[in-house]
């Protein structure tokens, strides 16, 4: 079987096209094109199989790559056919086709069955474009300049068939020897019309008057118009702040049906959600710390529903159960103590009176096997954790160290700990049932599901014990300082060890993204700025203003010499501290610092060997508690100006974020300032872009390419020029919250999102709306009379017609996606908002460890009972376009 490629594609002087042809665990052969005229390349290739996949890419004339398409074409041969003229073009990722052919597609054609395009051999042309159309009632059509092909009368255009999930074929014989212009069209089968013609020049491609042989126009990029495009309005509220009457004092997997046939009341096309994961630490409050998983797998089981188990409750806890029950679901926000403390005692008595049937269970045993590879560690790692009352596996007294030999046997009947093992894994397997059935009841109402992926893992989790080599145990991740806190944010999570990540083609990502792609349809990426570089602290740190970026191109001593730096150890990368700083410090109480300092004599002081660190003085703090003087002891530990990194057995440095605003560069002399702030401008602002480009692109394609879902990214805060570009060219959809624009401007317009963005008025690590509107008057009041275009004084509380406004104005627009927190939804209706606002945050990120407990304070089942509500928010929906 004869191929002859043609693809168009202009190169700089120097390199050539080649075609990959293979991939995704098939050979690779890699062939060459010639350059002909016009900017076409081809080649020719013998080719044995009925189908194909294959890519193009750049090569310079040292053979090195410049550049590779990251989606793979796919086409299919008739039998009927031994040669094919293939006219491509270079497909991009972010072309329609691409990000828009994803779960959230499959989702809303649940019922779709592919169509059959015959091709005879009497057919010239097979036409092929890549659209995925979510209007039922639309299908793909083709005309073009020749009789054959309609002779662009709109009444002759000829129908395609949707062969796969938004591929659109058909084959057409067109025996006029001209040059053929054609374009694609949108018909409504309801209305028997086209309704729009794709924009742009048109298309082309030469006639074939050869017998035998059939010329395959492999077109991508459908030009659709915006109003064409998928769009969708949705809810984001955690699964734990869902409140039912069912419930055990917290939200849980069963709750999200109910949520879902409100979202279909109010025609909102997805729901998205915090992360889900198990987070048991401490069995403490501290564990609510969405963000903080013990395993990247397992679920949490205060998800569990204990009325919905495969087993009843022993009836001699029927009744302790129900008062518990109604205790905890009576409070405004959640217990988690008493909560999970509940909800392990009923697991732990169904368990043990069902054990006999739960060990028969062939589902339950085929979930174990298909599960093994995280389900055995995690098991074990749970009972363990219990019989040593931490998660610190260093603290353990055995398989402190894990060896997959040592721990198999937790399985096994004959060990003490096998029920226990047991336990933990038949928890999983009903979280794993209730999920994938609340799951499959939203997508039967045609609702999405976006989930929620964390940048960090916990520092003591089954990963971090798993496989240590994966993680920067020695090193903790964090924020620099932003608008929620002035010392940044030290999350505590050890950082990846990319390079050794990359040695596996990134395989603990690609299991994780197919682990999250049994439930979710989308995905929010937390923190997405960590694919690129993350913020850095040693463990010796407690402040994340004690980090720097990693990796970065850091400042050698060389640099200081160049600069004209007069560079010195004790006075640039220790904290400067004199008898002014001391005072300015610690006023009254100076004196008693001189426990914790040494006297220089030379009017300047510096830490003694013991509290020289955050570290050291948190450890001694916790043991000797001295008040008001802790706080300033340890942020005099960040008056520093660099920080050191030990690279290849050489030091480098790292500007301190905020240099110039430290006591120690206040004392510098004019002259150091100068330059040590055009030091600083060029390591933050200049030097970096192309290494965390680089990065970015290195690691992100190869990781989404294994997920059908869409991808959204939250790229908030200190974001490097180099993100929005990678995020297009990969089609990885942005986060726009109004009140956190990316520009230097107060708040963000809506109107000006364009269709790559999610667009929100609020995110959980935020204050809601109404608490938002109290804090600063001053820009309350610019944003009633600019944003809001109102006239007069802005009103003292944010009243339910103001906060109708702002979601209007959310939803009206080309964004993709308009997602509201729940909270804000309440806030459009008087009768429904919660009287006690402040109960309403979620998450303050300035505040760690942050107890996350907020519920909602109105049932589902009540919420789905607001009829006049519920009919104002779909109409909001339907008639922004977003149904």
């Amino acid at each position: 079987m004869k191929l002859y490629f043609n693809v168009g594609y202009i190169v700089k002087a120097g390199e050539t096209l080649q075609l990959i042809i293979g991939g995704e665990n098939k050979t690779i052969h890699t062939h060459t094109m010639f350059y002909a005229d016009n900017g076409l390349w081809k080649c020719e290739v013998d080719y044995f199989s009925k189908s194909i996949s294959y890519q193009y890419q750049v090569v310079d004339e040292k053979g090195h790559t410049v550049r590779t398409e990251l989606v793979q074409h796919h086409l299919n041969f008739p039998h009927n056919y031994k040669e094919f003229i293939i006219f491509d073009e270079w497909n991009n990722k972010n072309f329609p086709e691409n990000y828009l052919n994803n779960k959230v597609l499959y989702n809303k054609l649940h019922d779709f069955i592919p169509e059959k395009n015959t091709i005879l051999k009497k057919h010239t042309h097979l036409f092929r474009i890549e659209a995925p159309v979510y209007n039922l009632d639309w299908r793909i059509a083709l005309f073009g300049n020749t009789a054959s092909l309609g002779g662009w009368n709109y009444e002759k255009v000829i129908p395609m068939s949707q062969t796969s999930f938004g591929v659109w074929e058909v084959s057409v014989d067109i025996p006029e020897n001209e040059y053929i212009q054609f374009k694609y069209c949108l018909y409504d089968t309801k209305e028997n019309k086209v309704i729009d013609v794709e924009t742009g020049e048109n298309r082309f491609t030469p006639a074939n008057s050869v017998s035998d042989v059939l010329q395959i126009v492999s077109n991508h990029y459908f030009k659709f118009k915006a109003y064409q495009m998928y769009h969708a309005a949705g809810v984001a509220v955690p699964v734990f702040s869902l409140r039912s009457e069912d419930g055990f004092g917290v939200g849980e997997f069963t709750d999200l049906k109910k949520l879902a046939d409100w979202a279909k009341e109010t025609n909102l096309g997805i729901i998205q959600i915090l992360p889900i994961n198990d987070t048991t630490a401490n069995y403490s409050w501290t564990d609510s710390y969405p963000y903080a998983a013990v395993s990247v797998y397992a679920l949490h089981p205060q998800y569990i529903s204990l009325e919905k188990l495969d087993y009843y409750l022993p009836k001699n806890l029927v009744e302790e159960y129900n008062l518990e029950k109604i205790s905890l679901n009576t409070l405004e926000l959640i217990d988690y103590e008493k909560m999970i403390k509940g909800k392990w005692k009923y697991l732990k008595a169904v368990f043990d009176t069902e054990k006999d049937s739960i060990y028969k269970d062939r589902s339950f045993k085929k979930f174990i096997k298909d599960n093994e590879y995280w389900l055995v560690p995690y098991a074990a790692f749970c009972v363990l954790r219990d019989k040593y009352h931490t998660p610190n596996f260093n603290e353990w007294k055995t398989h402190k160290k894990y060896i997959a030999g040592k721990i198999s046997p937790f399985f096994t009947a004959k060990s003490k700990d096998y029920d226990a093992s047991m336990l933990h894994a038949w928890v999983q397997y009903q979280l794993h049932k209730q999920l994938t059935d609340a799951v499959d009841y939203t997508h039967q109402l045609g609702i999405s599901l976006k989930g929620d992926l964390p940048i960090g893992i916990y520092r003591y989790s089954v990963e971090a014990w798993t496989e240590p080599e994966l993680f920067g145990m020695d090193f903790q991740a964090g924020a620099p300082p932003d608008q929620f806190t002035e010392l940044g944010q030290n999350w505590e999570f050890p950082t990846y060890n990319w390079e050794a990540m990359k040695d596996d083609d990134y395989r603990w990502w690609k299991n994780r993204f197919k682990a999250l792609e049994q439930y979710f349809d989308a995905m929010r990426i937390d923190h997405i700025l960590g694919f690129f570089r993350i913020w850095r602290m040693p463990i010796s740190a407690v402040q994340g203003i004690l980090g720097y970026f990693y990796p970065a191109v850091p400042i050698v001593l060389e640099e200081f010499k160049a600069w004209n730096i007069p560079f010195n150890f004790d006075r640039y990368c220790k904290p400067f501290i004199n008898n002014q700083i001391l005072w300015d410090y610690f006023g009254d109480n100076s004196a008693k610092v001189l426990d914790f300092v040494d006297n220089n004599h030379d009017g300047t002081y510096s830490f003694k060997e013991e509290f020289n660190t955050q570290r050291k003085l948190t450890i001694f703090f916790e043991k000797n508690p001295h008040g008001a003087l802790e706080e300033q002891l340890i942020s005099l530990c960040a008056n520093v100006l660099f920080l050191t990194e030990e690279r290849n057995g050489e030091t480098v440095y790292h500007p301190r974020f905020n240099v110039y605003n430290t006591s120690s560069y206040k004392y510098l002399t004019e002259s150091e300032k100068k330059v040590i702030y055009d030091l600083y401008h060029d390591y933050f602002f200049r030097r970096q872009d192309h290494l965390w480009y680089e990065k970015g692109m290195e690691k992100l394609p190869v990781i989404l390419n294994t997920t059908k879902m869409l991808i959204c990214g939250e790229d908030l805060g200190m974001v490097p020029a180099c993100v929005p570009i990678v995020m297009n060219e990969l089609a990885i959809i942005a986060l726009k919250v109004q009140r956190m624009p990316a520009e230097n401007i107060p708040f963000y317009n809506p109107k000006h999102a364009n269709y790559m963005n999610v667009v929100t008025a609020s995110s959980h690590d935020s204050s809601t709306l109404r608490q938002w509107w109290k804090e600063d008057p001053v820009l309350t009041q610019r944003y009633f009379n600019q944003q809001l275009i109102q006239y007069g004084k802005a009103p003292d509380e944010l009243c339910p017609g103001l906060a109708e406004i702002i979601m209007k104005q959310h939803l009206y627009n080309d964004a993709m996606l308009a997602i509201f927190p729940i909270q804000e939804f309440l806030a459009t209706d008087i009768e429904l908002s919660n009287k006690n606002m402040d109960s309403e945050r979620i998450n303050n990120p300035a505040v760690f460890p942050h107890y996350w407990r907020y519920r909602m304070h109105i049932n589902l089942e009540n919420l789905k009972e607001k009829h006049s509500f519920n009919e104002k928010i779909a109409h909001w929906v339907k008639d922004s376009g977003r149904v």
